[in-house]
């Protein structure tokens, strides 16, 4: 990055880093690399031995496994403040996902060693990590649950609800998607979602542009699905 200080305030404005003394963010300021790639760059390939986690400064990702028949299975998405990467560097072993720009993305990288290295000085850093690891597990088994017991119709709107991004109009949109994505992500069949999501249109709670949908702004209760 350009100066110490540019670094400082890049990573003091994300959430992970926010609680982390200066002493240790001054510590990761001299040795983190700033990265870009443009839209539909393959940042982290799954299989691929990893030396980096990333810290996302700008732009949205999508992360995906490659199913049994060699297609690509969508199984979240990532925007600014959000890391990847970060398995690799603990247990040594091949990326279990493949990480992709979605648009043109902004990121910091930091490897093994240095990551390393300041989560063994700072307990701050360490609990943040932590934190963040425990929240992507509490969604991981509430995606679970949900394709348990949850009606197709309360998956997908809680799907595409937790997946949209608020634009500058106010709207929020989703990325572009195929209702095989869609199945895929909440666990059904292709032919099943596109009955839902015309369900869904009828009921006035989805529009569609193009690849992408527009979410009511009060998202989603599922207490209050059928």
């Amino acid at each position: 990055m350009s100066t110490r200080s540019e670094a400082l305030e890049s990573l003091r404005s994300i959430p992970l880093f926010s609680r982390v003394h200066d002493d240790d963010l001054e510590s990761l300021a001299r040795v983190v690399i700033e990265r870009r790639f443009s839209k539909n760059t393959t940042i982290v390939e799954e299989g691929l031995p990893g030396d980096y986690m990333y810290v996302i400064r700008e732009g949205r990702v999508k992360v995906t496994k490659a199913s049994d028949d060699g297609r690509e299975k969508i199984l979240s998405f990532m925007d600014v403040g959000m890391f990847f990467g970060d398995m690799a560097l603990f247990d040594q072993e091949p990326r279990s996902a493949s990480v992709k720009a979605l648009e043109d993305v902004r990121v910091l990288a930091l490897s093994r060693r240095d990551v390393l290295d300041v989560l063994r000085r700072s307990s701050d850093l360490a609990l943040a990590v932590i934190g963040a690891l425990i929240a992507r597990l509490r969604e991981t088994d509430e995606q679970a649950s949900s394709m348990s017991f949850q009606r197709v119709k309360a998956r997908t709107q809680g799907l595409l609800d937790r997946i949209a991004k608020t634009e500058p109009d106010g709207r929020r949109l989703t990325p572009a998607l195929t209702h095989q994505q869609i199945a895929d992500m909440i666990g059904t069949s292709r032919e099943t979602v596109t009955r839902v999501v015309k369900q869904l249109k009828e009921d006035a709670w989805l529009r569609q542009e193009g690849k992408r949908y527009v979410v009511p702004v009060e998202g989603f209760d599922a207490g209050y699905s059928s």
